[in-house]
C-alpha cells in the first residue's frame, strides 16, 4: 500500500508539474502570437494526454469509458474553464471500483485540474438526459478520452436515438430568450458578459447545438452548405467568433480565474492586449467596448436569421400562397416577407415601411429571414437623400406615433444599423460609454430604455407599476411627443459642452424637418433642454419651501409642460441603473409635481410662508384629532419651534412629532422614535434631545454602524436648546428587516445620546469597482444663501459636496463640520448609483469669514480623496 501511495505521489507531482509548465508555455505563446484556436485546442490536447496517462496508471477496468463533455468535449478549453468529464460505467460500481473512482477524482484536483465530473451508467445517462436539455447539450459534444470505445459508441447511439430535434430547438430558443431578458435584452451593458450576454459566445453555441441535435452539422460550413446561412454570414460568424474567443482568453488570463464579465478594471488592460490605442478622442477601453458591441449586434442579428431558418426546416408549414400586402410586401405564414430580395434596392423607401407594417399588422409575428437579410444589406441606402425624402420623414414619424410595437421596432432598427443612419446624431452615440458612476448602459441603450419606460406608462398591463404616471400620460394626449424627447434628451453626450443645450438644437432641427406643430416642437425642445431640472430640484432643494415650488413653476410655465417633464424625469432616472431609482426618489418627485401642479392650477402668487404654515398647521391638527390627542397637546412643542420647522415637515410628520413629544417637551432624557417610512422603503427616525457637542456626528456614526444610509435629514434646534431632527434611512446591509430594527434603533441610539458615548466610527467597507476604476474628483463649494434672510441662527451657507460614494462618506462630512464648529440646519442626500451629490445648509461664526470657508473646503477635499 505504501509503495502504491508513493507511486501515486510521484505520478501526481510529475503530472502537476507538467500541467503547470505546459500551460505557462501555452499562455506565453498565445500572448506572443494571439492564436486563439491554437491555445484552445492545445490546452485540450494537453489535458487529454494528462487524463489518458492518469487513467492508464490507475489501471481502471477496460469496460469503463472516460468521456469529455461540454466545452471540453467540443475541443475548446479556455484558460480558466472547468474540465467537464463523464465516467461511463457498464453497470453500477461495487465498493472496489467506487474507491478507485474516488481516488481518481482526488488526484484530478491534486494535479490542479478543476473538474466537473459525473459517474453514470448508460441507463442513468438516458434517465438524466430525458427532458433535460442542459444535460443533453453537454452530452451532444461528448468525446472519448480513454477506455471502452464500444461503451462510448453505445452511449452515442442511445443519446442520438433519444434526442428530439424539434423539442430541443424549442427549449433552447426559450432558454436563450430567458437568458437575454436577464441582461435587459441588450449587449450594451457597460460591463457586458462576453459569454452569456446577448450577442455573446453562448448565442453562437446555441446555433451549433441546435444544428447538431437536428443532424444539420457541427460547424458554420455545414450550415452554409445546407443553405441556413450565406457565405457572407458564415464569414461574419467566423470573424465574430474569433474576436470573442481572443477576448475571453485574454479576460481569463488577465483575471487569473474564470471571469466572463468585461469589468471596468479589466477593460483597459484587455484593450491594450488586443491592440487598441488611446487617442485624444477616446480611451482604448472605449474602442474595445465599441468593437464588442458591434460584434455582439452582428451575432444577435445572424442568430435571429439562422434560428428562424432552422425552425422553418424543423417545423415545415403547409404550402399556401403568400397574401399580398402591397406591391413590395406580402404575408407568408404570419411573417412579413418581401416579394423579392431586391425590394429595398429598388425602393429604398420600403426600409422604414417594413417596420411600420409590423406595427400596423398585429398578425405579423416576425420578419422572414429573407426580409431581415435584405434589410441588413440595405442599411447603407439610408443616406442624405433618404433622410431628406418627405415620404421617409412621414413614415418615421408614423412609426413614432403608432405606439404599438414602438420599442420593439426601434430596437430592430437599431440592431439593423438603420436608426443610427436615419438619425446621424444617434449614430454618433452608438456604443458610447458613460463614466459617470450611475449609468449602467451605453448612451444609445439608455435612450431606448427611457423610451421603453415611457411606453410602459401607456400600457394597461403595467399600470400597477406607476399608477400616477399611467393616469398622467393618458391626460397628456400625445405621448409620442415624449418619445421624440426621449430620443434626443441625451443624444449630444460626448460632444463637449452642455448636452442638454446641444441636444435641444438637434431636436429643433428634427421637429422642423418632420413638420411638427409649433407647440409640439416647442415642448420637445424644452423637454430636452430642461430634462435634468426636476430631478435636481427634487433631490437638492427643499421642496417643502413654497418659494422653491414657485421658482420651479416659473420654469415649467403650465400644466402640460409639468406633466411631460415629470413623466420624462421618472422614465429617465429608471433608465439609468436599477441602483439609482428607489421609492424615496419617486416620492420626492411626486411631492414636487403635486405641489407645483396645485400652484399652477391656483393661478395665484406664491403663498407667503405664513399662509403655508397656517395651512400645514391646520392639517396637522386635523390629523391629531384622529390620534385622540388632547386639544392642547401640541401647544408646548409648537411654542418652541420656529417657522422653518413648519415649512420643512409635512403635516403628517408634525402630527407624529406632537403625538410623541406632547408630554416630554422638557425631557432630560433623549427621545428616539422610529417607524417604517410612510413614503416608501426604509425607516423614518425622529430624535429629540438637549443639544450636545457633535450631535449630528454621533447620529451619523450610529446609523452607519447599524447598516443604514441616510437619504434625507431635517435638522431643527428649538428655542429652548433642544435638537429635533428627522432622518430617512435605507438599509444597505441586505437584512430586509426594517421592522425588526425599530426597537434596536430606538433603544441603542437613546442610550448613546444619554451617556454621550464615544462617536461610533463607521466600519471600513470596500470601495466599489466602478469608483476604483473611474475615480471622481471631489467637488466642494460653500456659497452664501442669498434667497433667505438671515435669522437668529446667523448667516446661512449652502455646502455642496459631489464625490464618489463609499462607506462612511457622510461621516467624513459630519466630522469636518464638527471640527469647524459648523451648525447643520438641513441636509439633502442624493445618491446616483456610485456618485453622491449632497447639499447641506450650515451656519457658524468661522464660516462668516472667507478664510474659514476656505479652510473647511480644503479639509473636506483632503479627506474625501480616495
Amino acid at each position: 500500500m505504501k509503495v502504491e501511495m508513493a507511486l501515486h505521489g510521484t505520478l501526481m507531482a510529475r503530472l502537476r508539474s507538467r500541467l503547470q509548465d505546459e500551460q505557462k508555455a501555452l499562455r506565453d505563446r498565445f500572448l506572443a502570437a494571439g492564436d486563439a484556436p491554437l491555445l484552445l485546442h492545445q490546452r485540450c490536447r494537453l489535458v487529454d494526454e494528462i487524463l489518458q496517462e492518469l487513467w492508464s496508471e490507475l489501471s481502471l477496468p477496460p469496460s469503463l469509458a472516460l468521456v469529455a463533455v461540454g466545452g471540453y468535449g467540443r475541443g475548446e478549453l479556455y484558460p480558466a474553464s472547468d474540465v467537464d468529464l463523464l465516467i461511463l460505467l457498464p453497470e453500477l460500481p461495487g465498493e472496489v471500483l467506487t474507491a478507485q473512482l474516488e481516488r481518481l477524482v482526488c488526484l484530478l484536483w491534486d494535479i490542479g485540474l478543476e473538474t466537473g465530473h459525473s459517474v453514470r451508467t448508460l441507463e442513468q445517462c438516458l434517465e438524466e438526459a430525458a427532458g433535460d436539455t442542459t444535460v443533453q447539450t453537454a452530452m451532444i459534444e461528448a468525446r472519448l478520452l480513454a477506455g471502452s470505445s464500444t461503451l462510448f459508441q453505445g452511449f452515442r447511439s442511445l443519446l442520438k436515438g433519444s434526442l428530439d430535434g424539434r423539442a430541443f430547438f424549442q427549449t433552447k430558443r426559450m432558454e436563450q430568450e430567458d437568458r437575454h431578458q436577464r441582461f435587459s435584452d441588450t449587449p450594451c451593458s457597460l460591463e457586458a458578459n462576453c459569454k452569456d450576454g446577448p450577442g455573446g459566445l453562448r448565442d453562437l453555441q446555441v446555433i451549433l447545438w441546435i444544428a447538431q441535435a437536428a443532424d444539420y452539422g457541427r460547424c458554420w460550413h455545414d450550415l452554409e452548405k445546407l443553405g441556413f446561412i450565406t457565405d457572407e454570414e458564415g464569414q461574419l460568424l467566423e470573424q465574430s467568433e474569433a474576436f470573442l474567443r481572443r477576448l475571453r482568453i485574454h479576460l481569463h488570463l488577465h483575471a487569473g480565474r474564470r471571469e466572463d464579465r468585461l469589468l471596468f478594471e479589466y477593460q483597459t488592460a484587455l484593450a491594450e492586449r488586443l491592440g487598441f490605442t488611446a487617442t485624444a478622442a477616446s480611451r482604448s477601453s472605449e474602442q474595445l467596448m465599441q468593437e464588442y458591441y458591434r460584434t455582439a449586434r452582428t451575432i444577435a442579428q445572424i442568430n435571429s436569421i439562422v434560428l428562424q431558418n432552422i425552425g422553418a426546416a424543423l417545423f415545415p408549414l403547409p404550402d399556401e400562397p403568400p397574401q399580398p400586402i402591397n406591391e413590395r410586401f406580402q404575408k407568408t405564414h404570419d411573417l412579413l416577407d418581401v416579394v423579392h430580395e431586391g425590394v429595398f434596392v429598388d425602393t429604398p423607401e420600403a426600409i422604414l415601411e417594413a417596420f411600420l407594417l409590423r406595427q400596423q399588422h398585429s398578425d405579423l409575428n416576425q420578419m422572414s429571414a429573407r426580409t431581415q437579410r435584405a434589410l441588413w444589406r440595405a442599411r447603407d441606402l439610408v443616406d442624405d437623400a433618404f433622410r431628406h425624402n418627405p415620404d421617409n420623414r412621414s413614415r418615421f414619424l408614423a412609426i413614432i406615433k403608432q405606439g404599438r410595437g414602438l420599442v420593439l421596432e426601434l430596437r430592430r432598427m437599431h440592431q439593423f444599423g438603420i436608426l443610427g443612419r436615419y438619425l446621424p446624431a444617434f449614430g454618433q452615440i452608438v456604443g458610447q460609454m458613460q463614466h459617470d458612476l450611475f449609468h449602467v448602459y451605453t448612451v444609445d441603450q439608455h435612450i431606448l430604455q427611457v423610451t421603453r419606460n415611457l411606453r410602459r406608462f401607456t400600457m394597461e398591463e403595467f399600470a400597477h407599476e406607476y399608477p400616477l404616471c399611467t393616469r398622467l400620460i393618458s391626460d397628456l394626449g400625445d405621448p409620442w411627443i415624449l418619445y421624440i424627447a426621449a430620443l434626443f434628451h441625451d443624444i449630444a453626450k460626448g460632444r463637449g459642452g452642455d448636452h442638454s443645450e446641444l441636444g435641444a438644437v438637434d431636436a429643433k432641427q428634427f421637429c422642423d424637418e418632420h413638420s411638427l406643430a409649433p407647440e409640439d416642437t416647442e415642448l420637445v425642445v424644452w423637454l430636452v433642454r430642461q430634462h435634468l431640472v426636476m430631478s435636481r430640484i427634487a433631490q437638492k432643494q427643499d421642496i417643502s419651501d413654497p418659494a422653491v415650488v414657485a421658482r420651479f413653476a416659473v420654469i415649467v410655465g403650465d400644466e402640460r409642460h409639468l406633466i411631460a417633464l415629470y413623466l420624462l424625469t421618472v422614465a429617465d432616472i429608471r433608465g439609468t441603473s436599477p441602483k439609482v431609482w428607489n421609492a424615496w426618489k419617486g416620492q420626492l418627485l411626486e411631492q414636487l409635481f403635486s405641489a407645483t401642479r396645485r400652484f399652477l392650477l391656483s393661478r395665484e402668487a406664491p403663498p407667503l410662508p405664513e399662509g403655508a404654515i397656517a395651512h400645514r398647521q391646520q392639517e396637522a391638527l386635523r390629523l391629531m384629532r384622529y390620534l385622540a390627542l388632547p386639544d392642547a397637546a401640541h401647544e408646548r412643542l409648537w411654542k418652541e419651534v420656529d417657522t422653518v420647522y413648519f415649512l420643512r415637515q409635512t403635516a403628517e410628520e408634525i402630527a407624529w412629532h406632537a403625538d410623541t413629544l406632547h408630554d416630554c417637551v422638557d425631557s432630560a432624557q433623549p427621545v428616539v422614535k422610529a417607524r417604517l417610512n410612510p413614503f416608501g422603503e426604509g425607516l423614518e427616525v425622529m430624535v429629540y434631545t438637549q443639544d450636545q457637542t457633535d450631535l449630528f456626528l454621533r447620529m451619523v456614526g450610529f446609523f452607519s454602524r447599524a447598516g443604514y444610509n441616510i437619504v434625507d435629514a431635517r435638522i431643527h434646534t428649538t428655542r429652548h436648546g433642544y435638537a429635533l431632527d428627522t432622518f430617512i434611512l435605507f438599509d444597505i446591509s441586505d437584512r430586509d428587516s426594517d421592522r425588526a430594527m425599530i426597537t434596536y434603533v430606538e433603544h441603542e441610539l437613546a442610550e448613546r445620546l444619554s451617556h454621550q458615548s464615544p462617536v461610533d466610527v463607521p466600519a471600513t467597507g470596500r470601495i466599489s469597482r466602478q469608483v476604483k476604476h473611474f475615480p471622481l474628483q471631489p467637488l466642494v463649494s460653500i456659497q452664501p444663501l442669498v434667497s433667505l434672510e438671515p435669522d437668529e441662527t446667523g448667516k446661512l451657507f449652502v455646502l455642496t459636496v459631489v464625490a464618489a460614494d463609499r462607506p462612511g462618506l457622510l461621516f467624513i462630512v459630519a466630522k469636518q463640520l464638527a471640527e469647524h464648529h459648523a451648525n447643520l440646519h438641513t441636509a439633502k442626500i442624493a445618491t446616483l448609483g456610485e456618485r453622491v451629490e449632497d447639499t447641506f445648509l450650515i451656519s457658524g461664526s468661522e464660516l462668516e469669514e472667507s478664510a474659514g470657508r476656505v479652510r473647511l473646503e480644503t479639509d473636506l477635499l483632503k479627506h474625501l480623496q480616495i
